[in-house]
């Protein structure tokens, strides 16, 4: 009798803990708590896919394509594409505003401004990869950071950067095709 009474005393602790965890890990969203609609949000992500080039004595990276998108407080996204030093005619579209809460929640919420934008170093046996770039104008505070593709350096590039270049990346697939 005893020993059931202590099994249940203990067990009521765990399902309250149960209850309490189940919905924070299950919710695949980020929360929109901290969104302000007084918010002044202006996001531009550059995609640049880099090739070296070798001049005789020395080497450097030039680009052979670099797509370019800015997403603007209202929603409208500009596409630019450049390609081969040849710019193509400029694509405008918009994002809806559920799309938009949640680039900048996930933005907001996971510390992306924070980061401290450090350079990160290219392996020296590339010849190509790719490297991103996003400038966050965020009421009136810019925040900029550059990174590679995570193949081109030994560093450790960051999940929640991984989570806003794919996130932005959708967006510029989505306004490409």
């Amino acid at each position: 009798m005893v020993r059931t009474i202590l099994v249940l005393a203990g067990a009521i602790p765990v399902i309250l803990a149960i209850l309490i965890v189940t919905p924070l890990v299950t919710s695949p969203e980020i929360p929109r708590i901290a969104i302000d609609p007084n918010d002044n949000v202006q996001i531009e992500f550059t995609k640049h896919e880099l090739i070296k080039s070798s001049f005789g004595v020395t080497e450097r990276f030039g680009a052979k394509q670099t797509e370019i998108i800015s997403i603007e407080n209202d929603g409208s996204v500009k596409y630019s594409l450049i390609k081969d030093s040849m710019p193509t005619p400029e694509k405008n579209s918009t994002i809806d505003n559920q799309e938009k809460m949640k680039l900048i929640a996930m933005i907001k919420e996971t510390g992306f401004l924070a980061i401290p934008s450090d350079s990160f170093a290219i392996r020296d046996d590339i010849s190509k990869f790719v490297k991103f770039g996003v400038k966050i104008t965020y009421n009136g505070q810019v925040s900029q950071l550059y990174w590679p593709e995570q193949d081109a350096t030994e560093q450790f590039i960051p999940p929640m950067i991984t989570m806003v270049q794919e996130e932005l990346e959708t967006i510029m697939n989505e306004i490409r095709e």
